[in-house]
């Protein structure tokens, strides 16, 4: 090597020098910290646990949607073949058990201890708050009693 081809860049100035310090140490420091992350298995375990829970959580999501949508389509279904005659017992015999439900509600209200009847104003509220999955399994239920009725009356 000689030194009459030397250029300002093989001559930095202490100010070059310093960059470059500091250049290198941001990327030493981005390297221990990319070693880091790939060391500490709590953290990916935690992050892979996260994104396990956020898959499931969707696919429930999915599910459910297609468990209301399909238990709509029955219970239509079944309000459609199910003759008028039977359809107005049936909303007698709601209208008679609503009456019922609230008599013995009333009456219930009225007999219990308080947090006894805190604890059945929390489940009531519970219940309203699910109403459509409810109404969607008492439609299934209806569905496969009647279905198991007509089958068992065709033998």
């Amino acid at each position: 090597m000689s030194d009459t081809h030397r250029t300002d860049n093989e001559n930095p100035t202490p100010e070059d020098l310093r960059r470059q310090v500091e250049h290198t140490r941001d990327e030493l420091g981005m390297t221990v910290e990319a070693l880091a992350a790939k060391a500490d298995v709590k953290a990916q375990a935690k992050e892979r646990t996260a994104a396990v829970k956020q898959q499931t959580a969707e696919k429930a999501a999915l599910a459910t949607g297609q468990v209301r949508d399909k238990a709509a389509q029955v219970a239509q279904k079944l309000k459609d073949h199910t003759p008028d005659p039977v359809l107005e017992k049936t909303a007698q015999a709601a209208a008679q058990v609503r009456e019922g439900a609230a008599k013995a509600g009333q009456y219930a209200a009225d007999k219990a201890p308080e947090p006894l009847r805190e604890s059945a104003g929390q489940a009531a509220t519970a219940a309203r708050a699910n109403r459509v999955p409810l109404l969607a399994a008492g439609a299934l239920i209806a569905a496969a009693l009647l279905v198991r009725r007509s089958r068992s009356h065709r033998r």
